[in-house]
């Protein structure tokens, strides 16, 4: 390679780094940088006035295996994902199948009607969904009037009504997300495929099988691990919806990280980060399995 080529190259490389740097240095000032900060005072106790280093050094990290109300609000966050994340998922992925048939008229009025809780504000959303069932709410006037309860009933202020009632608006808001990415997945798929399964004499259910969750594999992974991440952070629906209650039977982690950082009055930092690391921890492990169990390649 000549002095001219050379020098081409060198100009390419760092116009790239040029481009790189002022993104690179706000990912690291605004990202990478508190993170580390966290992890150190994750080790620290005290009021954020006056922290100082733990004694022993892991106290606030045990300390979480010995709060009750952290290990209710892990329950709670597991009770969640695992409910809400498959029948989302599942759901996601038939609309996506029923809207991208070539023959079906109005497609982009049903996918916006579908997506268009996703665009809602997490605020606005959880206050629908808190009138809705309320104790006067449709939901109770609905089911009154239908004689499917003699009288109304207080969905937010029983402990697993008001999970469900979580659970039913996780599943509302997060499906038609998780549909536009299916739907694009859906559309690399090429139409003589289907066909030629249709030749073969596959029915819809064989070819939803054999070609569709196949092919949409990556995709599939990809919808899993954002919702299983997304879950482990569930904050709105629990402060808005419930506000963690009744008596904290519906309190999420990143709820309850909160209190002890700001809603209790004396702000526990230190415990909240060291808190806030075990979620971070949980991503990543179910994260990494997520990747394992779907990598197909030899």
């Amino acid at each position: 390679m000549n002095k001219k080529k050379m020098g081409l190259v060198a100009k390419q490389n760092a116009a790239g780094w040029v481009f790189l740097a002022p993104a690179s240095i706000m990912i690291f000032i605004m990202s990478f940088y508190p993170m580390v900060e966290a992890f150190i005072t994750s080790f620290k106790t005290g009021s954020s006035a006056n922290m100082q280093w733990a004694d022993p050094i892991t106290y606030n990290y045990t300390r979480m295996f010995q709060d009750k109300l952290f290990m209710t609000s892990v329950g709670n966050t597991f009770l969640y994902l695992l409910i809400q994340v498959p029948i989302m998922l599942v759901l996601a992925i038939l609309l996506a199948q029923l809207l991208n048939n070539k023959d079906l008229k109005f497609k982009g009025v049903f996918r916006t009607c579908v997506f268009l809780p996703c665009a809602t504000a997490l605020v606005s959303y959880a206050l629908i969904f808190k009138s809705l069932f309320a104790t006067q709410g449709l939901v109770n006037s609905v089911f009154v009037s239908l004689g499917i309860f003699k009288e109304n009933f207080n969905f937010l202020g029983t402990a697993w009504s008001a999970k469900m009632v979580i659970i039913i608006a996780l599943i509302g808001r997060w499906t038609g997300y998780n549909m536009v990415f299916y739907l694009a997945g859906l559309q690399n798929i090429e139409y003589s495929v289907y066909e030629a399964a249709k030749i073969d004499g596959a029915n819809g259910w064989k070819t939803f099988w054999g070609i569709t969750v196949p092919l949409l594999r990556p995709v599939i992974i990809m919808t899993f691990i954002m919702s299983i991440n997304g879950t482990l952070q569930l904050f709105d629906e629990s402060v808005n919806l419930t506000k963690g209650g009744p008596a904290n039977a519906t309190i999420t982690m990143s709820h309850y990280i909160y209190n002890n950082s700001f809603g209790q009055g004396v702000a526990n930092f230190g415990y909240a980060s060291a808190m806030a690391f075990f979620v971070f921890i949980l991503v990543a492990i179910l994260a990494v399995i997520n990747l394992k169990v779907g990598d197909t390649r030899d």
